[in-house]
C-alpha cells in the first residue's frame, strides 16, 4: 500500500467515522457508481459547499473499491451490503486516492505543490509495478499508460478530493491554474487505464476551466442535478433520527438538552436539493448534538 495507491488511510478514516454515535449511512451512493465502473472510462465531478461530507464520501468510495484490504467487516453491516452487486465490486480495483488539500511543508509555489503529488504517486507506482519501463522524465500519465501496456491492461479508479483547493492559495497565478488544469487533463482524459475518476470540490469545473481540458467530466452540483442530492448533507428524516439518538443519550447521561429540533432546522438547513428536499449541514448538526451546543458557527 502506498501514499496514494490502495492506501490504508481512507479505510482507517472511514472506519473511524462509521463508529461515531451520529454516523449516517450514505453507502448507497456506491450503488450509483457501479454502472460507471462497469462501463469504464467515466468521469464524475460532485461539487458541494464546505463541510457537506465530500471527504467522508471520498474515503468511503476508496475503502469500498480498493484492492489490498478486506473492508467486509465495515461494509457488510451497512446498507450497501443489501445491493445485489455488492460483492462483485467490493475490494476488486486499484484505487488512486489523492487529497489535493494536503500540501508540502512551507509550500510557497505551485511547483512545490504539484511536485509533491507527482513524486508520491510515481513512487507508489514504481514500487507496485517494478517491471514497468519508465524514465525519470516520464509524466505520470505516460507511466500509467506504460503500466497498462506491460501489465495486461491494468486499470485504476481515481478518487480526487478537493481538486480546486490550490486555486484558493495566495501564491497561485493564472498561469499556475492553467498548468494544473492541464496536469489533470493529461492524467485522466482519453486514457485507457481510467476506469472511473470521481472528483470533488467546492466550485464547478467551469469556474476554472474555460477550454476543453476537463470537458470529459459530468458535473453534479447542488443546483443543477438531483442525482447524488441525498448523499451530501442530512435530510429531515436523517436529522430526526439523529435527534432521537441525542435525546436518548442525554437521558442516559442525565444531561440537560441544550439542542432543540427546531433549533437544528432554523440554523443548519440552509440548502435544498434540485428536487426541493431540505438538506442540513452535516458537520454543524453533528457538532451541535455531540457537544450539546445550542448554536455553533463552523
Amino acid at each position: 500500500m502506498g501514499a496514494y495507491l490502495n492506501s490504508q488511510t481512507p479505510y482507517t478514516l472511514y472506519q473511524s467515522e462509521s463508529r461515531s454515535p451520529y454516523f449516517v449511512d450514505k453507502t448507497m451512493l456506491l450503488q450509483e457508481l457501479f454502472p460507471y465502473v462497469a462501463a469504464g472510462n467515466r468521469h464524475l465531478c460532485v461539487t458541494r459547499p464546505r463541510r457537506f461530507g465530500k471527504t467522508i464520501a471520498a474515503n468511503m468510495i476508496s475503502s469500498f473499491f480498493q484492492k489490498g484490504i478486506d473492508s467486509g467487516e465495515l461494509f457488510d453491516r451497512l446498507k450497501i451490503s443489501e445491493a445485489d452487486d455488492c460483492q462483485k465490486y467490493k475490494n476488486k480495483y486499484n484505487v488512486i486516492r489523492i487529497d489535493f488539500s494536503k500540501m508540502p511543508r512551507n509550500c510557497e509555489s505551485y511547483r512545490q505543490y504539484i511536485e509533491r503529488v507527482e513524486e508520491l504517486l510515481i513512487s507508489d507506482l514504481r514500487e507496485a509495478y517494478p517491471d514497468a519501463k519508465t524514465s525519470e522524465t516520464d509524466a505520470i500519465g505516460d507511466i500509467l499508460e506504460e503500466i497498462f501496456q506491460q501489465y495486461h491492461g491494468e486499470k485504476f479508479i481515481f478518487v480526487l478530493d478537493e481538486w480546486d483547493f490550490i486555486f484558493h492559495r495566495g501564491f497561485i497565478t493564472e498561469a499556475d491554474k492553467a498548468k494544473y488544469v492541464a496536469f489533470l487533463s493529461n492524467l485522466l482524459k482519453d486514457r485507457p487505464y481510467v476506469i472511473l475518476s470521481y472528483m470533488t470540490g467546492i466550485l464547478p469545473i467551469a469556474k476554472y476551466s474555460s477550454g476543453s481540458e476537463l470537458t470529459m467530466f459530468a458535473e453534479f452540483t447542488m443546483v443543477n442535478s438531483p442525482m447524488f442530492g441525498t448523499y451530501f448533507g442530512f435530510t429531515d428524516d436523517e436529522v430526526d433520527d439523529l435527534y432521537e439518538r441525542y435525546c436518548r443519550e442525554c437521558e442516559k447521561q442525565r444531561k440537560i438538552k441544550n439542542v432543540t429540533r427546531k433549533g437544528l432546522r432554523d440554523w443548519y438547513n440552509g440548502y435544498y436539493t434540485k428536487s426541493g428536499e431540505r438538506v442540513y449541514n452535516p458537520r454543524s448538526v453533528v457538532f451541535a448534538l455531540q457537544f450539546n451546543l445550542s448554536l455553533i458557527h463552523i
